[in-house]
């Protein structure tokens, strides 16, 4: 990534729980996560969820299994409110879970994709897909192409929304940019991203304002692009550099301390400049990664739900207007 030398203008104000939050975190004793390695960084990341996340609380059903993927079984796990029996077919969620496509997996982001079958009342499919160092790009996005067509094909669903956090956010939308130049059995009818990163080869004024001490650092960032070792060039790395005409609609939120906040704001820039329909928000005050700190920063809470709600009315348009054939 290059470096951003425009002048700094002054920060805004961090909430008080964020602030608190950071106080804490900043003042872990240990190294940071990327000096301690791919293994050692995913192991304290697990052993963290439950200081700095809710349970997974309710549902009528939480199931893990496996799906065929192009190198081997892909793990999946499956949360619905509603009891199998009881779900009609509708659409149904894909989701990527973030952590820079090196750490996370579908028991890290457990609470936030069974909160996301809760408030969307819709089954959730979250993936297990392969991570870097160890499975360096294109596995990833070529296991989030594969669940997409796996779940495509099920009789369950009648249209996707690929829904992700950060890294899982690039993984939605260049999955979403592959069917839609090669459709699967039903359609993605709406892209659900939280902080996405959407083109890690260009810096951004965010990049540099929150480079340190915000939690995601630059320095993270580096290793994750490194350990990833994506062509940075390649839409399937950066989809902000493909044609975004005909992408689906797309709910988009930032936050306002992320040193990867203009990838979101620019992303969704460029759908609309594409004719494409838009919907973004900005949670003011906070961070990086507050979908997975709502223990932590309670105030996450409310941008999540905030968040839902308009995926949800998106979700409600996109269906409609595919039942009808427009």
């Amino acid at each position: 990534m290059t470096r951003d030398r425009r002048p700094q203008r002054p920060l805004p104000d961090l909430r008080a729980d964020v602030a608190r939050f950071l106080g804490y975190y900043n003042n872990l004793p240990g190294p940071p996560h990327h000096e301690l390695g791919p293994e050692a960084a995913r192991r304290m990341m697990r052993q963290a969820r439950d200081l700095t996340d809710p349970p997974v609380g309710p549902l009528a059903v939480d199931r893990a299994f496996t799906i065929a993927g192009p190198h081997g079984s892909i793990p999946v796990r499956l949360f619905d409110a509603a009891p199998a029996p009881a779900r009609a077919p509708g659409p149904v969620v894909l989701f990527f879970h973030g952590g820079g496509f090196v750490m996370g997996d579908i028991d890290t982001h457990a609470p936030l994709a069974a909160e996301i079958a809760r408030q969307l009342d819709l089954p959730v499919l979250s993936v297990d897909y392969r991570l870097a160092p160890e499975h360096p790009w294109p596995a990833a996005p070529e296991d989030c192409e594969a669940a997409a067509r796996w779940l495509a094909a099920d009789d369950m669903a009648t249209g996707l929304i690929v829904m992700g956090d950060s890294a899982g956010g690039t993984l939605a939308t260049v999955t979403a940019m592959r069917l839609r130049d090669d459709p699967a059995a039903v359609p993605v009818i709406a892209q659900g991203l939280l902080y996405p990163a959407t083109d890690m080869g260009r810096a951004h004024p965010s990049l540099r304002d929150f480079a340190e001490g915000h939690f995601l650092t630059r320095a993270m960032l580096d290793w994750f692009v490194a350990c990833y070792a994506a062509d940075l060039t390649d839409i399937r790395a950066a989809p902000m550099r493909g044609d975004l005409a005909g992408m689906p609609p797309a709910v988009i939120m930032t936050a306002e301390y992320d040193p990867i906040r203009d990838q979101g704001r620019a992303y969704a820039a460029a759908l609309v400049r594409a004719g494409v329909a838009v919907t973004f928000q900005e949670a003011r005050g906070t961070i990086h990664g507050f979908a997975t700190l709502r223990k932590a920063i309670p105030s996450g809470v409310q941008d999540l739900a905030a968040f839902l709600l308009a995926l949800r009315a998106m979700i409600v348009e996109a269906d409609s207007a595919r039942a009808n054939g427009q």
